[in-house]
C-alpha cells in the first residue's frame, strides 16, 4: 500500500473549463485496489457548449488566434518543459488512474508525451504552403500558391489505455497548427488530463485554448460530434464508437474526422527468427491498440516458441503498479476485466488449448491478487474460425496458431483475413522474406524484427475498420489545417480567386 499526495491547482478563470464545478482542488490519493481514488464532476451538455464557446472565442478573438507561429512554439516548448519537471508526478497519477506499472508510465506514457509536444513545437513555424507551376503561368503571368491555416475549434476524444500519451498525440499537433482544443478524456481516466490543463495554464497558454471535459461518451462525446462550431474531431477508441462519431460528424456539419480504431494485428514468426526478441511480454497489460492480437508461428518451432513464452510469463512479477519492480499491473476497470474473462471462456469453449493459466476463475483463466488483475494467458491450437482468432481481446491474452513451413502466401492470406489493418509484424533473419511479407500485409504499420516501436516523427494510423487519418509526424500537423489555394494574375490587375479544401 502506498500513500500518494498529488496537488492540482486549477483556475477556471484563467484557461480551464471542467464541467460546471471543479470537484476538488486538492486530491489525496490513497492507492488501495478496489477503492475509489477521488471524485470528479461529470460534464453535461451545457458544459460542452460553454467549453466550445470559450475555445471559439479564444481562436477568433483572443491572442492565441493572433499569435505568430514562433511565439506559439515557445509556449508549447515551455509546456513540454513543465511536463518534464513534473514527470514523476504525472507518472504517479497515470499509474493510479490507468493501472500501468510506474516504470512504463514514466518512460512511455509520460516520456513519449513530452517528446510529442517538443516535436510539434518545432513544427509551429514550418507549416507552410507552396507555389504551383500551373499551365498558364507563362506567358500570362498567372501565379498559383497555397496556404495552410488552422481549422478553429477541434474536439479530441481519447481512450483509457494511454490517457496522457493519447492526449499528447492529438493535442500537440492541434495546438501547433494554431487551433483551440476541447478534449474529453475517458470517463475512467480523467486525472492526467486535468493535471495537463494546469500545466498548460502555467506555461502561459491563453484562456480558452485548452478545455478539458471529464464525462461520458454518450453525453460529452456525442455533443462534441454534433456541435456546429466544432470543425474537426479526432478520436481514438473502438470501431463501433468510431462509426457512430463518423456518422454524427457527417450529419451535423460535415466536420473533418480522424479515427484511430480497433485492431487485430497479426505477427508472423518464422523459424529463422531471433526467438528472444520475438517473444511478447504483454506490453501495457495488453491494453494496447497495436498489440499482436494473433501470432502465426512456423510449425517447426511452434512447441519451442510456446515453451519460451511460458518461461517468460513465469518470470513476470504481478502486483502493485507503483512498486518499481512490478512487471504487470491491474487491468483498467471491472467492466473490461469481465470482458477478458468472457473472452477466454469463449476460447476454451470453442476448443482452443489454454497452455498457461496460473489460477482458474469459473473454469477459465486469470484473476489473482484480489484486484482487477488478469494474469497473462496463452492459447494455442487456435483455428481461423474461432472467435478469439478474429476479435480483439485488448488484454494480456496471446493467441497462437501454426502455419506450414515455406507456405508464405497461405499465412499471408490468413493474416490479412480480418476487417482490421492497424499494425502487423514479421520476425525473420531473411531480409528477402521480410520484404516479401511486409509488402503484402494490409496494415498501416509493419514491424520487422521488432514490435511496439513507435516514434513521434513517424506517422501512425490504420486501414480498413482500423480507421483513417494519421497521428504523429509532419502529416498530422497538416491534418489540423485548412488548405487554401490562391490564383493570381500579375502585374497590372490582380484578379484573385481562391478555394478552400480540408
Amino acid at each position: 500500500m502506498s500513500n500518494i499526495t498529488v496537488q492540482f491547482n486549477l483556475d477556471l478563470s484563467v484557461s480551464l473549463i471542467v464541467s460546471s464545478l471543479l470537484a476538488v482542488a486538492l486530491i489525496y490519493l490513497l492507492f488501495v485496489f478496489l477503492q475509489p481514488i477521488c471524485d470528479v464532476s461529470l460534464a453535461q451538455i451545457s458544459d460542452v457548449d460553454r467549453a466550445v464557446a470559450a475555445a471559439k472565442e479564444a481562436f477568433e478573438q483572443g491572442e492565441w488566434g493572433k499569435m505568430n507561429p514562433r511565439d506559439r512554439g515557445r509556449l508549447i516548448y515551455k509546456l513540454a518543459d513543465l511536463m518534464e519537471q513534473h514527470q514523476e508526478e504525472l507518472a504517479t497519477i497515470e499509474t493510479i488512474d490507468s493501472g500501468a506499472v510506474y516504470t512504463l508510465a514514466l518512460k512511455t506514457h509520460v516520456g513519449m508525451s513530452i517528446q510529442t509536444f517538443r516535436y510539434f513545437a518545432g513544427w509551429c513555424d514550418k507549416i507552410q504552403g507552396s507555389t504551383i507551376p500551373i499551365n498558364q503561368a507563362r506567358p500570362n503571368r498567372n501565379l498559383t500558391f497555397t496556404k495552410k491555416e488552422p481549422i478553429g475549434v477541434c474536439a479530441i476524444v481519447i481512450p483509457w489505455n494511454y490517457p496522457l500519451m493519447m492526449l499528447a498525440w492529438k493535442t500537440a499537433a492541434c495546438l501547433a497548427a494554431g487551433n483551440t482544443v476541447v478534449l474529453k478524456p475517458a470517463q475512467v481516466t480523467p486525472l492526467t488530463a486535468l493535471k495537463f490543463a494546469e500545466l498548460g495554464t502555467r506555461a502561459g497558454l491563453p484562456k480558452g485554448v485548452i478545455n478539458i471535459l471529464p464525462g461520458s461518451g454518450a453525453v460529452v462525446g456525442q455533443r462534441l460530434s454534433d456541435h456546429p462550431d466544432v470543425r474537426k474531431l479526432g478520436f481514438t477508441g473502438s470501431t463501433e464508437i468510431g462509426k457512430q462519431i463518423m456518422k454524427s460528424c457527417a450529419v451535423s456539419n460535415v466536420k473533418k474526422v480522424s479515427l484511430e480504431l480497433g485492431g487485430k494485428s497479426p505477427l508472423i514468426i518464422f523459424s529463422d527468427c531471433d526467438m528472444d526478441k520475438a517473444v511478447s511480454v504483454f506490453f501495457n497489460k495488453g491494453e494496447n491498440c497495436i498489440a499482436a492480437g494473433r501470432l502465426f508461428v512456423e510449425d517447426s518451432i511452434h512447441d519451442q516458441f510456446v515453451k519460451k513464452v511460458v518461461e517468460e510469463v513465469k518470470k513476470m512479477k504481478i502486483g502493485d503498479p507503483l512498486d518499481r519492480s512490478t512487471d504487470h499491473g491491474p487491468q483498467n476497470h471491472k467492466a473490461h476485466l469481465d470482458k477478458l474473462v468472457e473472452y477466454c471462456q469463449i476460447g476454451v469453449k470453442e476448443g482452443a488449448t489454454l497452455v498457461w493459466e496460473s489460477l482458474m476463475y469459473d473454469g477459465c483463466c486469470g484473476l489473482v491478487h484480489g484486484g482487477f488483475f488478469f494474469e497473462p494467458t496463452v492459447f494455442t491450437d487456435v483455428q481461423d474460425h474461432m472467435y478469439i482468432a478474429k476479435e480483439e481481446s485488448f488484454g494480456p491474452v496471446m493467441i497462437i496458431s501454426k502455419f506450414k513451413s515455406g507456405d508464405l502466401d497461405d499465412v499471408l492470406r490468413r493474416a490479412n483475413a480480418t476487417e482490421y489493418g492497424l499494425a502487423s509484424g514479421v520476425f525473420t533473419r531473411d531480409i528477402s522474406k521480410a520484404l516479401y511479407v511486409s509488402e503484402r500485409l494490409d496494415a498501416g504499420t509493419v514491424f520487422v524484427n521488432t514490435y511496439n516501436k513507435t516514434d513521434v516523427a513517424s506517422p501512425f494510423g490504420g486501414f480498413k475498420q482500423s480507421g483513417y487519418g494519421k497521428d504523429l509526424g509532419e502529416k498530422n500537423c497538416h491534418s489540423y489545417c485548412m488548405h487554401f489555394i490562391f490564383g493570381l494574375k500579375c502585374p497590372n490587375k490582380c484578379n484573385i480567386s481562391f478555394s478552400c479544401y480540408q
